[in-house]
């Protein structure tokens, strides 16, 4: 299983880092040791400043390698909801050094993923309202209205690079508003009014 991070989808995140807004996908990986299996995250002892990413996430539900754009639909069924949590300063010092930043994105436990799935039926895809609350006030909101490249866009591209498997997870990108977490805060993930995750942070 792979786990597909999508960076700087939406354009207001890109502007919030000081970035470009990219003019195709942008990707990059976790490792599996990435997902978090439980609803207590602990802080890592090696950062300082760990960033909330609420991210849509795509879950792929068969084998596909070059998918065209109109066969992109038949590759996921479900939709659920994750956190890309970033070492931010990290990310900065790496970045600094034109290092690659892996260790600021992909240790153990940063892919929070929700307790469930909802059938893509039953949401407008292009359209999904999602939201990450702490300690119950809400702190990052988006709509995948907003994405730059949506699901199916996401999906046929990522395929002319690497083959997507059964069971790969695809974290769609965030929206503007990430932020820090501390130690003793209660993180929230929503669709719509549906709670997809609780986890407390340690």
């Amino acid at each position: 299983m792979k786990i597909i991070c999508i960076g700087r989808n939406y354009a207001n995140h890109a502007k919030e880092m000081n970035a470009e807004v990219p003019k195709e996908p942008m990707f990059f990986m976790k490792p599996e040791t990435a997902i978090l299996k439980e609803m207590n995250f602990y802080y890592p002892e090696f950062t300082r400043d760990l960033h909330h990413e609420v991210e849509v996430v795509i879950k792929i539900c068969k084998v596909g390698k070059h998918i065209a754009l109109e066969h992109a639909k038949n590759y996921y069924t479900h939709i659920g909801l994750g956190i890309d949590f970033t070492a931010r300063d990290i990310q900065r010092e790496c970045k600094e050094k034109s290092h690659p930043w892996e260790k600021a994105k992909a240790f153990d436990n940063s892919a929070v993923i929700s307790t469930h799935f909802i059938p893509k039926e039953e949401l407008e895809l292009n359209n999904i309202n999602f939201h990450l609350s702490i300690n119950s006030e809400r702190v990052q909101e988006g709509t995948t209205s907003d994405m730059l490249f949506d699901f199916d866009t996401l999906i046929s591209n990522l395929s002319q690079y690497i083959t997507l498997k059964t069971g790969d997870l695809i974290y769609s990108g965030t929206p503007e508003g990430v932020g820090p977490v501390h130690r003793g805060d209660k993180v929230e993930g929503f669709i719509g009014d549906n709670k997809m995750f609780v986890i407390n942070i340690k």
